[in-house]
């Protein structure tokens, strides 16, 4: 038996869930709903067994509807939080799972007073590539954990490009990264010091620097920003993570189709090359389906704790690196020329979303 589950946001993420929702052959998309008319067209496309509509009401009332998944905009998502868990339904969200602090925490302890199943897409947890690495530094290949390097930078989605309500790139993308660091330390932050930049004279820092302690000792840097060679002619990216133990390493870094491992341990020294995996949607909706037909939640699962754990550090971080020297480089027209060159860009990083209608079906 197909698992029941309406849509609520067609964007982007939307469409990555309906992909890999119809190809798993475990769900039935019964409803899509969004309230663009161009993205309720394209949904009637590319899944006509669904029923498309504008008022996502429909799908709450629906008590054949098993799941939500809630891939609009942050603002949106402690109402629909709100909803789902009045109308019995379980939750798959993507981060942040509401647009402040304070309503973030509002949706934790929703969600922690049901019991109805919920998660977040915290994709990095279900990456190959990090499970790999985890599993060795568990096996004491590297010794004690002590210090842990995460660098993403890509050119990416520029200022002004649909961060409205998810923040400068440091929370919209870092927040993953606070994520996954917390997530091999195994414990929360201790320490910080961050140092940001305003590229192109704009208002918020589009790159900044955080280094610091965990409550256990352990140390980190975290590196994030969409600022690397936007106009560069050839667009290149730099994104790695470097664990450090007191015996053995663990390195990874990707080209954003293939990610390479190489671990050198105090018995085994692995290389690992496969196919990066993209978000890992496939993966997040397997094992929330498998704990909906065994109702035992897979441990492996994020819960909306752990996002706006990563939500409220990843601001915190942002904070402090304005209380330091926040120098300005750069100016507004290269930015604009920035801006003008992405609109039309085929190939590239964090490329603008296609709403033509005739581009998505034939690209």
């Amino acid at each position: 038996m197909k698992i029941k589950v309406g849509l609520i946001g067609f964007g982007r993420m939307g469409r990555f869930y309906l992909e890999e929702m119809l190809k798993s052959g475990r769900w039935e998309v019964a409803y899509i709903c969004d309230v663009s008319a161009d993205s309720r067209e394209l949904a009637k496309v590319l899944s006509p067994e669904s029923k498309v509509v504008a008022d996502e009401q429909v799908i709450f009332d629906d008590e054949s509807v098993q799941v939500v998944g809630l891939f609009a905009l942050a603002d949106s998502r402690k109402k629909q939080i709100e909803r789902a868990i009045r109308s019995g339904k379980h939750i798959i969200s993507e981060k942040p799972v509401a647009d402040t602090v304070d309503r973030e925490w509002e949706v934790v302890e929703l969600t922690e007073n049901t019991d109805r199943l919920s998660t977040v897409n915290l994709y990095l947890r279900n990456s190959w590539y990090h499970r790999e690495i985890k599993q060795f530094i568990d096996r004491g290949e590297i010794g004690e954990l002590a210090i842990l390097r995460v660098c993403h930078m890509t050119p990416g989605l520029a200022p002004g490009e649909g961060h409205e309500y998810e923040g400068p790139a440091f929370h919209d993308c870092g927040m993953h990264y606070v994520d996954i660091a917390r997530w091999y330390a195994g414990c929360d932050y201790k320490t910080w010091h961050a140092q940001g930049i305003n590229m192109w004279n704009y208002k918020d820092p589009w790159w900044v620097q955080c280094h610091g302690t965990f409550q256990n000792g352990v140390v980190f840097d975290i590196t994030q920003g969409f600022v690397y060679g936007q106009l560069s002619k050839d667009q290149t990216h730099n994104s790695y993570v470097d664990i450090i133990g007191t015996k053995g390493i663990a390195h990874m870094t990707h080209d954003f189709q293939m990610a390479k491992v190489d671990l050198h341990g105090v018995h085994e020294t692995i290389h690992l090359e496969k196919p990066f995996g993209g978000k890992n949607i496939d993966a997040l909706c397997d094992l929330f389906a498998d704990s909906i037909e065994t109702g035992i939640r897979n441990p492996q699962l994020p819960f909306m704790r752990d996002s706006a754990i990563a939500s409220e550090y990843a601001w915190t971080f942002l904070e402090d690196a304005q209380t330091h020297d926040l120098p300005s480089i750069g100016n507004l027209r290269t930015l604009e020329k920035i801006r003008e060159r992405r609109k039309n860009m085929k190939n590239g990083y964090g490329l603008l979303q296609n709403n033509n209608l005739e581009s998505i079906i034939n690209p």
